[in-house]
């Protein structure tokens, strides 16, 4: 990226640097994974000082953190139609589609294989807490809403929702039909336990 193109980006310094940063270091995550990936590099790319990453970010770890999540937000919006079933197979759809595109596919796998050092270990639980911060507000509305029961675990709901498409893409590395998050979302709200849910399967005792 040129100084140009950085001086072009909209929203004033501060946003045009952090653009440029957050893909440099997307970049550098699809190219080398997480545990090569060097702050200078993700600098050199970004055309920005290091000193400004750290002051910034004061972590590799964070700055990571901080891109990653950008990514999801922009790519995975949690979806809010008034119904738990539309919400979730919008969601499911939408990590689908973006977990068979090369940059999903590369950072999912490079999440998978990440190491268990205290960093390593810090920045996966950080980024997957506030994940489902986030997506887990479709199922505390369908809550309220009385469409789940009372004391239903939403972080629960949303790890059901989406293991399957993970395990698809990292372990069996299996195609994600069209079909699969509707299937994925009919089933587990089958056996959820709500009102209005098919009932796929189930067989009458």
């Amino acid at each position: 990226m040129s100084d140009t193109e950085v001086r072009r980006r909209p929203g004033g310094r501060a946003a045009r640097v952090r653009a440029a940063v957050f893909e440099a270091t997307s970049q550098l995550l699809q190219e080398q994974g997480l545990a090569d990936l060097k702050v200078s590099e993700v600098a050199r790319r970004a055309q920005v000082n290091e000193t400004t990453i750290f002051r910034r970010w004061g972590t590799r770890e964070n700055l990571i953190i901080d891109a990653l999540l950008a990514d999801a937000a922009e790519q995975l919006p949690v979806p809010d139609t008034g119904s738990l079933r539309d919400d979730l197979i919008g969601y499911a759809t939408s990590l689908a589609k973006y977990l068979t595109s090369p940059a999903g596919n590369a950072l999912d796998r490079t999440l998978a294989s990440a190491g268990d050092d205290p960093a390593t270990r810090r920045l996966r639980d950080e980024y997957w807490n506030t994940r489902y911060s986030h997506s887990g507000q479709m199922a505390a509305r369908a809550i309220q809403r009385g469409e789940l029961p009372d004391g239903t675990d939403p972080r629960f709901v949303l790890q059901m929702l989406v293991a399957p498409l993970h395990f698809r893409i990292v372990l069996t590395r299996e195609p994600l039909d069209p079909e699969l998050p509707a299937r994925i979302v009919d089933t587990l709200l089958s056996g959820l336990g709500t009102a209005d849910s098919p009932q796929p399967g189930r067989q009458s005792s």
